[in-house]
């Protein structure tokens, strides 16, 4: 079984909406690889109440590993560990293969227009994927107080720029995010920070709204966390369909926000109001 999406809205609107509502993994996922020497169905992790009532390829592996690092990818160790003359020899190696792909497009890559491109590029990319190695625990600071407050907090059109992994291309929009505290809260900005990190990566619309809804989950420990995300994504724009102005929209609901549907409305209320 995979990925059921569900419309949400009438075809005949322009807006696209979906919504993750089951997953099955059959495979322990390790760093984006099977594992199969390990692999064994009494190993699979659980998922724990509040967090998420599924298993996906984002709940195999900790919210938040003890070095405060999040769902790393193969190489983030070691972009993170690199010395700096490794850095400069990565940095030479991504320059190399930019001017190689000019090349390939029928580009002189030794032109003025052209010269530095490969490099400010390689710099460019370093940046926009910098969320793999950022520490989570660091990001937040201590900035989670205890408070005697237990009722929503809504932050809403919290901007956010990303890269599709299959064209490496951007999607970009806005994330509404809301959590019902259990007497902890967190300092507001640490929340468009969150989104940040896992926005700069590459990245798919439905994990990056699962992932920042189990990170707040975890971080927290909240009744509940929602989460909606709106998309253009130019994967759709510049090329393929071609279809200018559509958004796709997803969300993730964990707790009460799943489990009470007054609740689940109040959020939504409070995220469609203009």
């Amino acid at each position: 079984m995979t990925n059921v999406l569900l419309p949400l809205v009438s075809t005949e609107n322009p807006t696209q909406v979906r919504q993750v509502v089951n997953f099955d993994v059959p495979q322990l996922i390790l760093h984006g690889a099977i594992d199969k020497e390990r692999y064994n169905d009494n190993d699979l992790p659980k998922a724990s109440q509040g967090t998420s009532s599924v298993q996906s390829p984002d709940t195999q592996q900790p919210t938040i590993e003890f070095d405060g690092l999040s769902w790393r990818s193969r190489g983030t160790l070691q972009r993170k560990e690199s010395t700096e003359k490794e850095k400069e020899e990565q940095l030479v190696k991504l320059s190399d293969a930019v001017k190689t792909i000019l090349e390939c497009v029928g580009e002189n890559p030794d032109r003025e227009g052209l010269h530095n491109t490969p490099e400010r590029f390689a710099k460019a990319m370093l940046f926009f994927t910098k969320g793999y190695d950022e520490n989570l625990h660091t990001i937040l600071n201590n900035a989670i107080f205890n408070e005697d407050h237990e009722e929503m907090i809504i932050v809403r059109d919290i901007d956010f720029f990303s890269l599709c992994e299959h064209h490496l291309v951007p999607f970009f929009g806005k994330m509404h995010i809301g959590y019902i505290p259990s007497r902890q809260v967190i300092g507001l900005s640490k929340i468009a920070r969150i989104v940040d990190t896992f926005s700069r990566r590459l990245q798919v619309q439905e994990r990056l709204t699962k992932q920042v809804s189990l990170a707040l989950s975890e971080l927290l420990q909240p009744q509940g966390v929602g989460v909606v995300v709106e998309a253009s994504h130019l994967c759709m724009v510049m090329r393929g369909v071609e279809k200018t102005g559509t958004i796709t929209t997803t969300s993730c609901m964990l707790g009460v926000l799943q489990s009470t549907a007054q609740t689940r409305k109040e959020f939504l209320n409070f995220v469609n109001r203009k």
